[in-house]
């Protein structure tokens, strides 16, 4: 086989948290994806959800699991409870109200599991918006995440915080428009940012996988990444096809109950670092 003049992908393990969807549903309408006149299958969600706990403990990654709040129906979007770093976290404040409880419930339980956690002063939504690329975290606005919680993340976790802002409703959270992928690799659909944001993420990630819209529209940059294997929606498989093709592992799941709520892979996956 030919060189592709890119080194090895390695897989490293990883501590997920995550929140069962025992109270999912769409009761209110909060990013284009909702919409709370159709029915959702708990079952079907609490199903696909366990194939993905299945599936990172079967890549070799610990999952912990967040306790359930009831009439919290998002919390299974574990991710936006907070950022961690280094074993300290910035905890999560939300833009909307039907979230709010969330940020306190998460907070609580980092604690319990040895994280230091710093209670937000701004509205921040966690790895929703702030998404750790090797010693970088990449940080979205425009539709949750505040400007202001930028400065306080790179103040808080003591990092590079580079600032991109989001202009397409549907990916209203970073972590809808971009996946990280090893240290130094990320992939991305452009229509997602404004102009100077594009130039930015031109200016650091040169070789970025560019995403088509038709795979980004089915949530597939709402992906995890152990380095090796990118965990992404099924349907996303022009992008499992780019992924394979540059050294990665693709592992597609089904997590279409949960796109109902307007999340899938990432959006159900906290990382403990």
């Amino acid at each position: 086989m030919p060189s592709t003049g890119r080194p090895p992908r390695r897989a490293t393990p990883r501590r997920y948290a995550m929140c069962r969807p025992e109270h999912f549903a769409v009761a209110y309408e909060i990013n284009p994806w909702m919409d709370a006149s159709v029915a959702v299958d708990r079952d079907l969600a609490l199903a696909q959800w366990e194939t993905l706990r299945r599936t990172y403990t079967g890549l070799g990654h610990e999952v912990d699991v967040v306790p359930a709040l009831p009439g919290q129906p998002d919390m299974v979007f574990a991710a936006n409870g907070g950022v961690v770093v280094r074993g300290r976290a910035l905890g999560a404040r939300f833009a909307h109200p039907e979230r709010a409880a969330e940020g306190p419930a998460f907070a609580a339980w980092l604690r319990g599991a040895g994280v230091a956690v710093h209670e937000p002063e701004h509205v921040g939504e966690g790895e929703g918006d702030f998404l750790v690329v090797g010693e970088r975290v990449l940080a979205g606005t425009g539709f949750r995440t505040a400007p202001a919680a930028h400065e306080e993340a790179a103040r808080v976790l003591g990092v590079e915080v580079v600032p991109l802002r989001l202009v397409d409703p549907r990916y209203y959270h970073l972590d809808t428009a971009l996946a990280v992928l090893a240290d130094d690799d990320v992939a991305y659909v452009a229509g997602a940012f404004d102009a100077e944001s594009r130039a930015t993420l031109e200016r650091l990630y040169p070789d970025a996988l560019l995403v088509e819209d038709a795979d980004a529209a089915v949530l597939g940059l709402n992906a995890v990444s152990d380095g090796l294997h990118v965990v992404l929606p099924a349907a996303a498989t022009a992008m499992a096809a780019d992924l394979d093709a540059r050294g990665y592992v693709p592992v597609p799941v089904d997590l279409s109950e949960l796109l109902k709520g307007g999340g899938s892979v990432k959006c159900c996956t906290l990382e403990l670092r």
